[in-house]
């Protein structure tokens, strides 16, 4: 997902954890966050374990504003996890940046957690009944709680008891004194990787991109209902039972990065290949192709490769629109998308242009970049859409939308069509999806399309649900040895 795109999903964070005792392992966590970056902009948090103590250092911001060397020195030992975070669950504010580190009596953990829990509200409510205190609040923390509020008798049986408890999506790294943990819940909703450094050392990442960026090899995905624990003995398995699976179809669309592998499938190819189903369902008498910059940028060569009609780039991206602590002033602000993208008038000038993006959601933004390839000289505007009309909200850890929010769920094609400005307009079908991606529709949850959810859901749930008077801003760094934020 890229930060500034013009889609309305946004992601729900990604993980990454180290066990590598002759590494320098926060840099390394760094490192791999920076490749991360595009699963989460609100925050970003780096924990470490010396086996005697752990310290966490998390604040909101992109990785690169957050961390620098002195802050990086501090963050010492032999495992390090690493989060990058976009709520889906919990307001975007500090106490709810992770690592989340907690503690009951010389028992420590720390989690980072990717997804959404959809039955977080009714645990939470459970274990304050039993006196546990939320100083976040995401259901983040309700995981940790149940880690450390679970009875077994080692970290193995404690995460077992809370898998068959938690409802939802969770791709977890759990940190203890001794031992780094990789989980996924047994749908596989969400990704997570093992990988190997040369000296042997284990990562586990959300995508194989970061396993890049540090020199790690690729080892596998981590299973359904897996939990890997990675201590100085190695790395060893344990699976729950997972008998269906419903990995997020949108990793393959738009969340995960073109250079990461996922089930055995290059992105790239796969939206070179929705880009190319695209034009055999929807052709167009046209003269140029222009993706959405970057989402759609790969399936826009896929259309203009199978079509025969030339890719031009007809529209610019402004690539340091990332996040801001900077509010603009009104003036900017109405300039809306025209500070993200600009047209180049010299190419679109009296052409007939397709416009390919990844989805169409809220349709916010979409009308406003068909007038700027209009004002850029544009004649026609065919629009192209890489996913079938998303017609119901997620509950499985992306941030949607509302179902009244979904223009799909309340307007016909033709609708949409003249809703946004277009000329035409085509949507990818569910087969053609498929087709692109190489895999069968019982690898994936497609909910979002159909309203088939792979469990049981509340169809209006707040993300704000876990909200509390008890719960409170920290200090935007704060160095921790047992887990509690400082009074």
């Amino acid at each position: 997902m890229d930060c500034v795109a013009m889609s309305d999903l946004h992601e729900a964070c990604g993980v990454f954890g180290i066990y590598a005792p002759n590494e320098d392992t926060a840099r390394l966590t760094y490192f791999a966050l920076f490749a991360l970056q595009h699963r989460g902009q609100e925050s970003a948090g780096i924990a470490t374990s010396d086996g005697n103590r752990i310290q966490v250092f998390a604040r909101m911001g992109l990785v690169s504003q957050i961390f620098d060397e002195q802050s990086l020195s501090q963050l010492t030992g032999h495992i390090a996890i690493g989060h990058n975070r976009y709520s889906t669950t919990g307001s975007s504010r500090v106490c709810n940046a992770q690592p989340l580190v907690v503690s009951e009596g010389d028992n420590f953990v720390a989690v980072a957690h990717n997804g959404n829990i959809t039955n977080a509200e009714a645990l939470e409510k459970e274990l304050a009944d039993k006196g546990y205190q939320f100083s976040s609040s995401t259901d983040s923390e309700v995981i940790a709680r149940s880690l450390l509020a679970s009875t077994g008798e080692d970290w193995v049986t404690r995460i077992r008891q809370v898998m068959r408890r938690l409802q939802g999506a969770y791709s977890l790294v759990v940190m203890t004194k001794d031992t780094l943990f990789g989980v996924r819940d047994p749908l596989g909703v969400r990704p997570l990787c093992i990988g190997k450094l040369s000296d042997g050392s284990w990562v586990l990442a959300s995508e194989s991109c970061a396993l890049d960026h540090i020199g790690a090899a690729f080892v596998r995905e981590v299973e359904p209902g897996e939990i890997v624990a990675i201590d100085a003995g190695g790395l060893r398995s344990y699976t729950e039972p997972s008998d269906k699976h419903a990995m997020c179809i949108f990793e393959y669309i738009y969340f995960a990065r073109p250079d990461s592998v996922i089930k055995g499938k290059l992105l790239y190819d796969t939206r070179h290949n929705m880009g190319a189903e695209l034009a055999k369902e929807h052709p167009v008498e046209a003269d140029m192709v222009v993706g959405v910059p970057d989402s759609a940028t790969h399936a826009a060569i896929g259309y203009a490769a199978q079509s025969g009609i030339p890719l031009g780039m007809g529209l610019v991206r402004n690539r340091y629109m990332g996040r801001t602590f900077i509010e603009p002033d009104q003036r900017i602000r109405d300039l809306g998308v025209k500070l993200k993208f600009n047209p180049v008038s010299s190419l679109l000038k009296d052409k007939r242009v397709v416009l390919v993006d990844d989805s169409i959601v809220r349709s916010t933004t979409t009308p406003q970049v068909i007038r700027l390839l209009r004002r850029g000289g544009a004649k026609e505007v065919h629009m192209r859409v890489c996913a079938p009309p998303i017609c119901f909200p997620c509950f499985m850890g992306v941030d949607m939308a509302t179902r009244r929010e979904l223009i799909a769920a309340h307007k016909t094609i033709p609708e949409i069509r003249d809703y946004i400005g277009a000329d035409s307009l085509g949507y990818l079908s569910l087969e053609g999806l498929i087709r692109a991606v190489g895999l069968s529709h019982d690898d994936f949850c497609l909910a979002c399309f159909t309203g088939d959810y792979p469990m049981p859901v509340q169809l209006e749930m707040d993300k704000l649900a876990l909200e509390n008077l008890t719960s409170k801003d920290w200090p935007p760094i704060s160095f921790q040895t047992g887990g509690m934020p400082p009074e």
